[in-house]
């Protein structure tokens, strides 16, 4: 094929592209319409469907122009709700939704400290040295190690006299609910 062949062979391809662009452009745009719902992206896929025909259109077969570039816009449509799938952005309720709640409702939270206090109290109500080791212990949730640590003191001592002051608040408890 000589350079003038080809040249008019282009022409006539560039003509009967316009040709089709022309005859078809409202079918392919609604049918990327109607896949995508969003006029943007149906804009968007109408243009990637005749740019993949112009590309194909020497080795197309002009007797199914129709269903040909049908089909390229179904498989243009398929592909980008394909990959749509896995770019979705959740909504922000969603996101929100999905958050694990730490806190607790405002009821947990009130009840919490409202246990803590009395935890406080009752522990202030003890006698030296159950006191200090069951406010270190039971309301500001130390471990037996951490409160000998910091007085010096045995281990096994600490624990006992929690042990001790256990007993004690437990004693408190029932009084008062008597």
């Amino acid at each position: 094929m000589t350079d003038m062949e080809r040249e008019v062979d282009s022409i006539h391809d560039e003509t009967y592209f316009r040709e089709l662009l022309d005859k078809y452009q409202n079918l392919v745009y609604s049918i990327c319409l109607k896949a995508t719902q969003n006029p943007f992206d149906a804009e968007d896929l109408t243009q990637e469907t005749y740019i993949a025909v112009y590309k194909s259109l020497s080795t197309f077969d002009r007797g199914y122009e129709k269903a040909w570039i049908c089909r390229i816009a179904s498989n243009k449509c398929l592909d980008f709700l394909k990959s749509a799938k896995r770019r979705v952005q959740p909504a922000e309720e969603e996101v929100f939704l999905k958050l694990e709640d730490t806190k607790g409702s405002p009821e947990d939270t009130y009840l919490k400290k409202e246990s803590r206090e009395y935890v406080l109290s009752l522990c202030g109500q003890l006698k030296e040295p159950y006191k200090t080791v069951a406010i270190e212990h039971f309301y500001r949730e130390k471990p037996a190690s951490q409160i000998a640590g910091e007085r010096g003191k045995n281990t096994k001592t600490i624990q006992t006299q929690i042990y001790r002051a256990k007993a004690m608040l437990k004693k408190a408890v029932k009084e008062e609910g008597a």
